[in-house]
């Protein structure tokens, strides 16, 4: 039976208008910080005089026609770069003047070019306040307005706004640079762990495979002369491939596992970006593939908690080895509780406890969260699956 089309023809219709609409108003990469339709909110404000007395005049009209002039500067802002923002801002000034008789709320074109300001060097920006600030002034002047009307325009409706939005530009920009830093950690990773896994290949077979050309070639040899070594021959070349087989098979499953070192170090970057500070130890520690596999998804998921619900500022991370014991502790300082019943928390106990480990949760409210893997130091390998190599000596790193 085939199932009936639920999707509305008109809204798929609205969604590519406004997209058509999108890009040809604004450019198609935008800067960090930049929130161009979200900001058109605060045009509201030219509509505050209907909540004033009565008596107080307002030129709708005048209004209108300056609030459609205002829409080209503003969308041009996100397309022109150097000098050209600045005449716009002061064109923006300029209007916030010229409507200030019709609508006493003008000052809001005023706002508009100081808080755009803040996407130009300090110099222009500061050039542009003082500039724009002091036209409005002289044409308040010019009107006989109070003077109370002009100091908490100049210092909370213009400079506070320019600043305010300067520090979120330059957060934005940060995060966006650690966005790309992290992009470029991530390739490099690749790019090494493509260099490695040549060099085992290389390491694993090219030794292997020359033994088993060379006794092949053998064996060819003394098939006539000799049967019964030509047999011995091609039964160590059956051996020799046997060998590497198993060695093939280890080394894939080393590389399908998820490393623990590596999901540090993204687990640091991921909570970096939201200004969390990380730090971890860990024991040198050779595990099992699926061990490792399961303590690296769990280490994610406890890293995305952090991110998502914790409001932490501070988490850490240990994994160490007490006997027969791999343990796993991830601690924050956030809200905590956490419910052991989520989706997430109950995947990761169904992972843990399938490899022969418990989970265990300490989250009150208000005290952060524990949360603590205990497993096997060695998980029972899958039926088929080859062991891995010998534990390497412990060694414990303690990295901040």
């Amino acid at each position: 039976m085939a199932t009936p089309d639920t999707t509305l023809p008109w809204l798929d219709l609205l969604k590519a208008r406004g997209n058509a609409l999108q890009h040809r108003l604004l450019p198609p990469v935008l800067e960090p910080g930049a929130m161009p339709w979200f900001s058109l909110i605060y045009l509201c404000f030219l509509l505050f005089p209907v909540l004033l007395p009565r008596n107080l005049e307002v030129d709708w009209w005048l209004t209108a026609i300056a609030a459609l002039a205002f829409l080209p500067m503003y969308f041009g802002f996100y397309w022109t770069r150097g000098w050209r923002r600045v005449g716009l801002l002061l064109a923006m000034g300029l209007l916030s003047v010229v409507l200030l008789p019709a609508n006493v709320f003008a000052n809001t074109f005023l706002v508009y070019a100081n808080v755009l300001a803040a996407f130009l060097p300090w110099g222009p920006m500061l050039a542009v306040i003082a500039a724009t600030q002091a036209m409005y002034a002289l044409g308040g002047m010019m009107l006989d307005a109070p003077m109370v009307l002009f100091v908490t325009t100049v210092l909370f409706m213009g400079l506070m706004s320019a600043l305010c939005n300067r520090v979120w530009i330059a957060k934005a920009r940060a995060n966006q640079a650690l966005r790309l830093s992290q992009d470029e950690i991530r390739r490099l990773a690749q790019v090494a762990e493509r260099e490695r896994i040549g060099r085992d290949l290389h390491d694993l077979l090219g030794h292997t495979l020359s033994v088993i050309a060379i006794k092949a070639e053998l064996a060819s040899k003394l098939a006539l002369r000799d049967p019964s070594a030509s047999q011995r021959e091609i039964a160590d070349v059956e051996r020799v491939a046997r060998e590497a087989l198993g060695q093939v098979r280890r080394a894939v499953a080393g590389m399908r596992a998820m490393g623990l070192r590596a999901e540090f170090a993204s687990a640091r970057l991921a909570l970096a970006a939201v200004e969390v500070d990380f730090d971890y130890r860990s024991d040198e520690l050779a595990l099992h593939p699926e061990t490792e596999t399961v303590l690296a998804l769990a280490l994610r998921e406890a890293a995305t908690n952090v991110i998502r619900h914790a409001q932490a500022r501070r988490c850490s991370a240990e994994l160490a080895r007490s006997g027969d014991i791999v343990r796993l502790a991830i601690r924050d300082d956030g809200l905590g509780g956490a419910r052991a019943d989520g989706n997430g928390l109950m995947g990761m106990r169904e992972r843990v406890e399938a490899i022969g480990g418990e989970l265990r949760l300490q989250s009150a409210n208000g005290e952060g969260t524990l949360l603590e893997l205990r497993v096997p130091w060695r998980a029972p390998p899958a039926p088929g699956a080859a062991s891995g190599d010998a534990p390497a000596p412990r060694r414990l790193v303690a990295v901040r």
